[in-house]
């Protein structure tokens, strides 16, 4: 909607339009577009518009009419959504008809035409026709954020860059990577996407705070900030500024996601939002597909102050670094945890949160509350210590982890010298890791490691009988199975572990009866 005294000059307005155009003359290459639409414009208007070729003119001469007047580069069309909310089952095909001749005016002036877009499979399936939405775009504005809030009961991240494992069929497709390869796949040029990523997250009132991370229970929004003042929303410099203010949230990295959640037991809110290190990740990921570049939602949500960091618009910048192959910046954290070497063994955590990498690239284990807990790296993508973070193996010191696919070279054991006899010791030797004789049970999950290869003969599936997820002893030590609904399913314990069957789980084998 137009707001003439903020937009235009006339009666002592305040001229956004003029003052927004003339950021070319800092910028001679800057290209300025004016959209029309968004969510709260619906979609009941523009699906009349573009049903009748009368007003369909009459839109695109005055839109024209008002580019030529400001001096705009170009038209985004916003349209939330061609057939749905107000809409109606021709309004797909009648996109088209639009933006075909947009295309058309538009070129006689010289100027870009691009379109913002759902990233939800099912409103992408009933609203575009994606090869000839693409034909007639300069750029294809994918939206890839609102993928959960707190329209839903529980909690979960705004823009998760791939799937979570907790996902179920239904959420299963409400992810960036899911979206984008939906556009490329169906016929979507991949060099005219651009990847839309989020200041601000979605936040939610935690039911109970027993249960704080994914998936927990929570039938209420987060309370509004006093400057995006709209509950279940948080601009990220609303939340750094909280985090400064309180000092009490608690900050988690998910092992599985590449992107933040935080929660304050003050209020019970909790908030899965971005921060540079997944903005930066989100900027390589585009790259990395060849997309035409990124978008962000939105400027003003931003650090823009510098408040929590050594620069202005930290997340932004963060985001174009990564997607242009600079090196990441980083910012000096709030609490930062120890600085390891790779962990060949289940590592001794002290208390805290904080991460170590593994042995192998592309693992690292979590310490939570002093419990370590094993994790995997998406593929593709290896441990990054320096971000606390997964990331593209080409940002990442490898030389001191082995990359997927990788072992360890043969150890040539030394010459056995005989020594004289002597008396039983009662010590372990120098070198050797002695665990505790009642070290208390490790719970981390199943190891991802491939079992070891040997020349026996695999042992024998067993039959879950019954229905739910419960375990079953291997004949390996190390390897169990975990029945999930009556499937079987291998699992094997992290390196120095083994199965212990009275608690079901992987443990010191001074804890448990190797004898069977």
């Amino acid at each position: 909607v137009l707001d003439p005294y903020n937009e235009l000059c006339d009666n002592w307005g305040r001229c956004a339009y003029d003052r927004f155009v003339a950021l070319k003359e800092i910028n001679p290459d800057l290209k300025v577009l004016l959209a029309v639409g968004g969510w709260t414009e619906g979609s009941v208007a523009y699906s009349a518009m573009a049903s009748d070729p009368a007003t369909r003119k009459v839109f695109i001469d005055s839109s024209i009419a008002l580019l030529k007047a400001h001096g705009f580069d170009g038209y985004d069309i916003d349209w939330e959504y061609p057939g749905s909310r107000g809409g109606g089952p021709k309004d797909k095909m009648n996109f088209v008809t639009l933006l075909s001749e947009l295309r058309v005016a538009l070129d006689q002036e010289g100027m870009l035409l691009t379109a913002a877009v759902s990233a939800g499979i099912g409103t992408i399936e009933y609203a575009y026709d994606i090869p000839r939405v693409s034909e007639h775009l300069d750029y294809i504005n994918i939206m890839a954020y609102d993928m959960h809030g707190a329209w839903e009961t529980f909690t979960h991240h705004n823009a998760p860059l791939y799937a979570h494992p907790m996902d179920n069929q239904d959420n299963q497709t409400y992810n960036i990577d899911t979206a984008i390869r939906y556009w490329i796949d169906n016929g979507a040029d991949r060099n005219k996407i651009v990847m839309g990523i989020p200041t601000y997250g979605r936040c939610y009132t935690l039911d109970d705070m027993t249960n704080t991370g994914f998936y927990a229970p929570a039938s209420q929004p987060g309370h509004a900030g006093p400057y995006t003042r709209t509950a279940g929303t948080l601009g990220y410099n609303e939340i750094c500024k909280f985090m400064q203010e309180t000092g009490e949230w608690v900050v988690v990295h998910d092992p599985a996601m590449n992107e933040p959640y935080a929660y304050y037991p003050g209020n019970k809110i909790w908030c899965g939002y971005d921060d540079a290190a997944s903005t930066y990740l989100k900027g390589q990921y585009a790259k990395a597909m060849g997309l035409a570049g990124t978008m962000v939602w939105s400027l003003e949500t931003d650090d823009f102050s510098g408040l929590c960091s050594d620069r202005k618009f930290h997340l932004i910048k963060s985001m174009g670094e990564g997607y242009n192959g600079a090196p990441f910046i980083t910012q000096p954290p709030t609490t930062a945890g120890p600085t390891h070497a790779p962990v060949t063994g289940t590592p001794d955590c002290s208390t805290g949160d904080y991460y170590l990498p593994g042995q192998q690239c592309d693992k690292y284990w979590h310490c939570v509350n002093g419990l370590p807990v094993s994790a995997t790296c998406a593929p593709g993508l290896v441990w990054n210590p320096e971000t606390n973070a997964c990331d593209w193996p080409t940002n990442t010191d490898t030389s001191n982890c082995l990359m997927p696919g990788e072992t360890l070279p043969p150890v040539t054991p030394p010459p056995v010298t005989n020594e004289p006899t002597k008396e039983p010791s009662t010590q372990a030797p120098p070198g050797t890791v002695t665990p505790p004789e009642t070290q208390a049970p490790i719970t981390p999950g199943p190891s991802t490691l491939p079992p070891s290869v040997t020349n026996s003969t695999p042992a024998p599936t067993p039959l879950c009988e019954n229905d739910g997820v419960y375990y079953l002893p291997h004949e390996d030590c190390d390897k169990f199975w975990q029945c999930v609904h009556g499937e079987a399913v291998l699992g094997t314990c992290a390196p120095g572990l083994v199965w212990n069957a009275v608690v079901n789980t992987c443990d010191w084998p001074v804890n448990v009866d190797t004898s069977n």
